[in-house]
């Protein structure tokens, strides 16, 4: 008699135990990223163009390790990618939390961002190993769920302590190491099959060190570039919480307003990972780009308290869309040695794009009725221009 089968088959251990350690570390993260903006604004004295810049050159420093892991790889085991990059992103948010001048932010960013970079796409590797490509949707969408899941707690937490610090934001920052450092940590119950499988693509007479890992085929590299692309107009989230912040919102509305985005993010994740699953993903993809141009144009026209968290709510489908759908879509195109390497492109040329974002969102950020008005029309056009592209083409 057969044993009952207590979860689905494509939630497995290393699933779970992959989810816990993103949720522990992006509690950290979410901790201090809503009250980044206002602690260099208000606290050291940066202007908007330098926090754009900040958390530009942060996705650039992420970017070119993303684009390196794959190479890495060859010398590094992708389990202790994984933990080297949590442990990056410990010791970041330790340097933002002694840093008492925006250059060390920029620093304690940088450091906690190459940690990400390190640690994103060998993980995604390892997450979908072993994983039927029918389900592979379910699986990021899952995982996408437990991860932002943190970032819920984090603002939770960031609030709470607020309050009981008395809006002393650098004892938010010094508790936001903790639950880094436990991630890292947790890293430890996480099983890789990476050494095996070389085993047996050896035996196959397939080396995985040629160039068969990095050439992939022209559909999938045109869909990387393409999705890539898109990247160029969203700029980093941290530029539209401190336009909230100079609308007049104060530091714990900023927080609160992060967190309802997290909800919004960590409940759309899965059934975006679902539809993705059933229906062409260009059109699942599509939909979450139409949720990028409202939410930017909505949040640049109006300055309606009740409806800018609509349209922070409705930014929340275009951040699960753009996570979970493109990571799966790339991942089903690929073949199974070549995950690595689909994700550290995706994922580093995106990171390129959001600094290229972050730089010129920044240097526009007073033009016009300024707040970062202009920035956001315009990316909310491209949005809605980009999302009508993508449902016509053929790819």
């Amino acid at each position: 008699m057969t044993e009952k089968r207590r979860r689905p088959v494509w939630l497995t251990r290393n699933l779970l135990a992959i989810s816990w350690v993103s949720l522990l570390q992006d509690a950290a993260s979410e901790m201090l990223y809503p009250i980044m903006p206002v602690f260099l604004n208000t606290v050291l004295g940066a202007p908007a163009a330098v926090v754009g810049a900040i958390e530009g050159f942060a996705e650039g420093a992420m970017s070119i390790t993303k684009l390196s892991s794959a190479w890495m790889n060859r010398w590094i085991p992708r389990k202790v990618m994984v933990f080297l990059g949590y442990g990056g992103a410990a010791l970041g948010k330790l340097i933002i939390a002694l840093a008492a001048m925006w250059p060390v932010v920029m620093l304690g960013r940088v450091v906690d961002r190459l940690g990400k970079g390190m640690r994103s796409a060998a993980r995604d590797a390892i997450l979908v190993q072993g994983i039927d490509k029918t389900h592979r949707g379910r699986v990021i969408g899952f995982h996408r769920t437990a991860d932002t899941t943190g970032a819920v707690i984090g603002p939770i937490l960031a609030l709470i302590l607020l309050s009981l610090f008395n809006g002393n934001i650098r004892d938010v920052l010094w508790v936001a190491v903790i639950p880094a450092v436990l991630s890292t940590l947790a890293v430890l119950f996480v099983k890789d099959q990476d050494q095996a499988s070389k085993r047996m693509v050896k035996i196959a007479k397939v080396d995985l060190n040629a160039d068969n890992t990095q050439v992939l085929a022209p559909k999938l590299k045109r869909l990387i570039w393409i999705l890539s692309f898109f990247a160029l107009a969203n700029f980093p989230d941290a530029l539209l919480l401190l336009h909230l912040s100079q609308e007049g919102w104060a530091v714990t509305e900023v927080v609160g307003a992060y967190l309802i985005f997290n909800i919004a993010y960590a409940s759309l994740n899965f059934p975006f990972g679902m539809l993705a699953d059933r229906l062409k993903p260009q059109h699942v993809y599509a939909l979450g780009l139409i949720c990028f141009a409202i939410a930017y144009a909505g949040l640049g026209l109006t300055n309606d308290r009740v409806l800018a968290v609509i349209m922070i709510v409705i930014y929340g489908g275009f951040a699960a869309a753009n996570d979970v759908v493109g990571k799966s879509w790339v991942s089903k195109l690929a073949a199974d040695h070549q995950q690595l390497t689909v994700q550290s492109r995706l994922q580093g040329l995106g990171g390129f794009g959001i600094l290229f974002a972050g730089i010129w969102a920044g240097s526009a950020w007073s033009l016009g009725a300024g707040f970062g008005t202009v920035p956001l029309l315009i990316s909310g056009t491209f949005g809605l221009i980009a999302a009508a592209v993508l449902w016509r083409i053929k790819l």
